[in-house]
């Protein structure tokens, strides 16, 4: 191999050693653990040259070396291979999932599924109604002038609302009502729905069309989404267990986890729909996380994105094994949304 070659095997050897043990490596363990065929003059010359260009620091004189964010990002855009789950993790997690009830256990089980397989803390974000479909519109009378609007969308996210209507209905009115935006509404894609609702009025008959207009404009606005509770977090207390990797910033990641709104920004621009996202250290830019690494993706399947998966954790993690856990439970995931 070319001097290159050899310097980026040196450098595999330092993050995988210091993952897996968390003291500094020296170029003995290397040439004992790895066998890269070469004496240990060789790699502490190696070393020397990784340390230079900013990928290896060493934390205190003569110590080892321990790998820089910037040697992490040169490590991950140099994974080959991911590990993959072993064939009793993948039926796990299958039946697992496959055992929610609804939208929200599908969400809760797969955070929690996550977190165990990584030890890290798993996050995920409710599908975007702005990429969703509408599978099934529902009216439920409360009162004379008052309706329950029930909107279920393809990814078994239910919206509902209560309205107060202008005028009086009865039964046979919230039948023609249903029905009409039923049929005018299925498979609709809600981004579209601004665009036909003017065409909506003139499907009812004249006396239900301020009904109607009520109607409409619920749907629509509830496309308008609040930032807050369309997230869930699992495994939290994982990142305790690691506090030595975030020396005084652990307060500040767990309050940055607790922020919901910046979470949901951060999991939704790391969702790579093509393939998993790592973001390292200093490349977050949301503060409390600069000391961690965020491994994120989205799930969805056909191409469409619905939502974001990935784990949060401290920068010194096994990115293989990561990786390749979020990409499994994310397809499980878009998955079982679409069929469900």
């Amino acid at each position: 191999m070319t001097a290159e070659e050899r310097r980026l095997e040196v450098l595999r050897a330092v993050v995988e050693d210091f993952v897996s043990t968390n003291e500094p490596v020296g170029s003995r363990a290397i040439v004992e653990r790895h066998a890269l065929g070469v004496s240990a003059a060789t790699v502490r010359n190696d070393m020397a040259a990784l340390e230079d260009e900013g990928y290896i620091t060493h934390p205190h004189t003569s110590a080892g070396r321990i790998p820089t964010d910037k040697g992490y990002r040169l490590f991950v855009d140099r994974l080959s291979d991911l590990k993959p789950l072993s064939a009793p993790e993948r039926r796990a997690i299958e039946t697992f999932i496959d055992g929610a009830v609804d939208l929200d256990d599908v969400l809760r089980r797969s955070v929690r599924l996550l977190a165990q397989l990584t030890k890290q803390a798993a996050v995920i974000s409710y599908p975007s109604l702005s990429r969703s479909s509408m599978r099934h519109v529902e009216l439920v009378q409360l009162a004379p002038r008052r309706v329950m609007v029930v909107m279920i969308t393809d990814s078994g996210r239910v919206e509902q609302r209560v309205v107060e209507l202008p005028e009086d209905i009865d039964a046979t009115d919230v039948l023609a009502l249903r029905t009409t935006l039923g049929d005018a509404l299925a498979g609709v894609r809600l981004t579209d729905l601004g665009d036909i609702a003017g065409g909506l009025l003139e499907q009812v008959e004249p006396r239900l069309r301020p009904a109607m207009g009520v109607l409409v404009g619920v749907l629509v606005e509830s496309l308008i989404e609040p930032s807050v509770d369309r997230i869930v977090i699992g495994g939290a207390a994982n990142l305790t267990r690691n506090f030595t990797d975030f020396q005084h910033s652990l307060g500040e990641v767990l309050e940055a986890l607790e922020e919901h709104v910046v979470l949901l920004k951060l999991i939704e621009e790391s969702a790579n729909p093509e393939g998993v996202r790592v973001s390292i250290g200093q490349e977050n830019t949301t503060p409390g996380l600069r000391s961690t690494s965020v491994v994120a993706t989205g799930y969805g399947e056909h191409g469409g994105r619905l939502g974001g998966i990935g784990v949060v954790g401290p920068t010194r993690m096994d990115y293989a094994a990561n990786m390749g856990a979020v990409l499994t439970v994310a397809r499980y995931v878009g998955r079982l949304i679409h069929t469900g």
